[in-house]
């Protein structure tokens, strides 16, 4: 393990991110590592690209002089894979909520999954969830849509690299996509249900892969404290 001096002059720690923690946890378990176990009294940490709760997978965390990366780590391509169940929505477009509309699958088969999935290759138009933490007016979206209140959200270009389904077995499809930054695969699930008329949402994500840093080389953020304690 490095030493005290080594973490503020600056590192990039690969962490997977378990299902349930937000990214904000999973730093701030990582700085009271830091601080308690090296006697470290202020020491800078950040993450490079935020991942929800329900997802699990690569974060990238930044310390010391290396948060000035953040935003050119931000900015690499990223890897997912994960499962779109077809033939429901929710508000959230994945499992954070609950299935609002329930619509026809019978239609669906391999030869239009395939075909639909063409449309999302390259650069593209997207929505982001109403349940995310873009703000508009000054306000997070996702305090917008806890208020009952309907607004309007602008689209924006995204790109969509790769996009590959690995998986059918309707009402699931298994997936793995490479895109820019700001790609919200909660709303390709979505859009991709609305393109095969019927509906989609979320139900697994992980990150596997930012820019060169794979997820095969991460930590479990829990073991970053016991390696801290065994010197590893």
């Amino acid at each position: 393990m490095k030493t005290a001096e080594e973490f503020q002059n600056g590192q990039i720690l690969l962490i997977d991110k378990p299902l349930h923690w937000t990214s904000f946890q999973a730093v701030n378990k990582m700085k009271w590592a830091l601080k308690s176990k090296l006697n470290i009294k202020k020491i800078k940490i950040g993450h490079a690209g935020t991942l929800d709760p329900l997802a699990t997978g690569l974060l990238l965390v930044c310390t010391g002089k290396f948060t000035k990366r953040i935003t050119e780590l931000q900015g690499q391509a990223k890897e997912y894979t994960g499962t779109f169940y077809i033939g429901a929505t929710t508000p959230s477009y994945d499992l954070e909520t609950e299935v609002d509309q329930i619509f026809p699958i019978g239609h669906i088969n391999e030869a239009l999954i395939h075909e639909t999935l063409k449309q999302f290759l390259g650069e593209i138009d997207q929505k982001p969830p109403i349940f995310s933490a873009i703000k508009k007016d000054g306000v997070r979206l996702y305090e917008h849509a806890r208020a009952g209140e309907t607004i309007e959200i602008a689209s924006r270009k995204t790109t969509i690299y790769e996009f590959e389904i690995t998986r059918i077995a309707l009402p699931e499809i298994d997936f793995r996509v490479v895109c820019s930054k700001g790609t919200y695969i909660r709303s390709l699930a979505y859009d991709f249900g609305k393109a095969m008329s019927s509906g989609s949402h979320l139900t697994a994500l992980r990150r596997t892969k930012i820019g060169d840093y794979h997820v095969k080389e991460a930590m479990d953020v829990t073991l970053f404290e016991e390696s801290i304690v065994s010197g590893l």
